[in-house]
């Protein structure tokens, strides 16, 4: 069974220089000014799914600008990267190191269960290598026999965790685009596949299907409902189309806004049947309307208080914002080239919030994470985090 984050430690990655045992909870809204590490945050958990895939030096080659981009002010300073994960009874450590090729080598990689009593058992799945052993481990048994060992369970929280990316939206993205309709059993991570899987969802969930469809109808008045069937003259292709109200006339996707389009990816991921345990958005608020914005904080809300979920959020948003709690909110400063990360604290903001909103709060840079947060006024504390 797949489990979400409970704690978290990344030590040299990009601006993240040492990040020591964050806790994670069902929501975390990460907030910051431009250049953070709020992506930097997020990318660490793309590269992560890379890794356990056995794709490190691809992803490093073409994505991150080699393994020397990858670390803290470069691999004079940071002689290597690593991460430290816990979930459930589960946990995964792995070091890596840059070589002159300007690729990753590992140092180590272990695999952690940790019994009813607390204690750790560390599994070593060896060093010197450059592609991750895990997958090839997650078959082994486990302790005293058991049938499944923590490389099984590590790998399949690992590989179900998806980085949600909804900002392309142009004529020539792929959700706007005939796509294969058997290409329906999970949203892709920049939902290129939207309509086999809202296709399928309708075929197989009517009642997720139909909570997607309403809360669509909240966001855009003109919308009706969603026309899923396969191109007439191409049964094994699907694309995306649309019916307005008082209208039997089918709109294709290219007729839809940006801003529309993306909330409808945005409510697909949320409301989808079988919610990933750990589900990451980079800045959705992109091109939503206020309302809309109103509306997604509270499918945030509600997906992340279904058992054993969660939901993490990278945003710059004041009216998303509005949204949370301030324990869900992670602020997200940079002192002297250094991501740092602080967790609020209702008891310390009380005062404030019976006077401004947590969106209000942070225009006026009293929570920081925002531009000069440096500078900003000394008028409250924020709850201990780790940093």
């Amino acid at each position: 069974m797949s489990d979400a984050i409970e704690k978290l430690t990344i030590r040299g990655f990009k601006s993240i220089r040492k990040l020591e045992e964050l806790e994670l909870r069902s929501l975390n809204v990460l907030i910051g000014a431009n250049g953070a590490g709020k992506s930097n945050f997020v990318g660490f958990f793309r590269l992560l799914r890379d890794l356990i895939e056995q794709k490190l030096q691809l992803a490093v080659g073409t994505t991150e600008g080699g393994a020397d981009a990858c670390l803290y002010m470069g691999p004079k300073l940071t002689p290597q990267l690593s991460a430290e994960l816990y979930f459930g009874r589960n946990g995964y450590k792995f070091s890596l190191v840059p070589t002159t090729d300007n690729q990753f080598v590992f140092s180590e990689e272990v695999v952690i269960f940790k019994s009813d009593s607390g204690t750790s058992y560390p599994t070593s799945l060896g060093s010197g290598h450059r592609e991750a052993q895990l997958n090839k481990r997650k078959d082994d048994l486990g302790k005293t026999g058991a049938a499944r060992g923590p490389a099984h369970y590590v790998f399949d929280s690992i590989s179900s965790w998806i980085v949600y990316h909804f900002h392309d939206t142009s004529l020539s993205a792929g959700v706007r685009r005939q796509k294969p309709i058997n290409d329906n059993e999970v949203l892709r991570t920049d939902a290129e596949n939207l309509a086999a899987f809202l296709y399928r969802i309708g075929k197989t969930s009517p009642d997720s299907y139909t909570q997607i469809r309403d809360v669509v109808r909240l966001a855009a008045p003109f919308f009706d409902d969603f026309k899923l069937r396969p191109v007439p003259t191409d049964p094994n292709m699907i694309q995306l189309e649309w019916l307005q109200k008082d209208s039997d006339y089918p709109f294709r996707a290219n007729q839809l806004s940006d801003g529309t389009l993306r909330f409808i990816c945005l409510a697909t991921a949320l409301l989808q049947p079988k919610q990933p345990p750990t589900m990451l958005f980079d800045e959705p608020e992109l091109g939503l309307h206020p309302y809309a914005l109103a509306l997604l904080g509270n499918l945030f809300c509600q997906a992340s208080q279904r058992p054993q979920k969660q939901i993490i959020i990278s945003t710059q948003s004041a009216a998303l914002l509005n949204e949370f709690t301030p324990e869900d909110v992670i602020v997200v400063e940079r002192h002297q080239g250094e991501s740092t990360f602080r967790r609020l604290n209702s008891v310390d903001l009380s005062e404030w919030l019976s006077e401004y909103t947590l969106g209000e709060l942070w225009q006026k840079n009293i929570l920081g994470g925002r531009p000069g947060a440096e500078d900003r006024p000394q008028l409250m504390t924020t709850g201990d985090g780790h940093s």
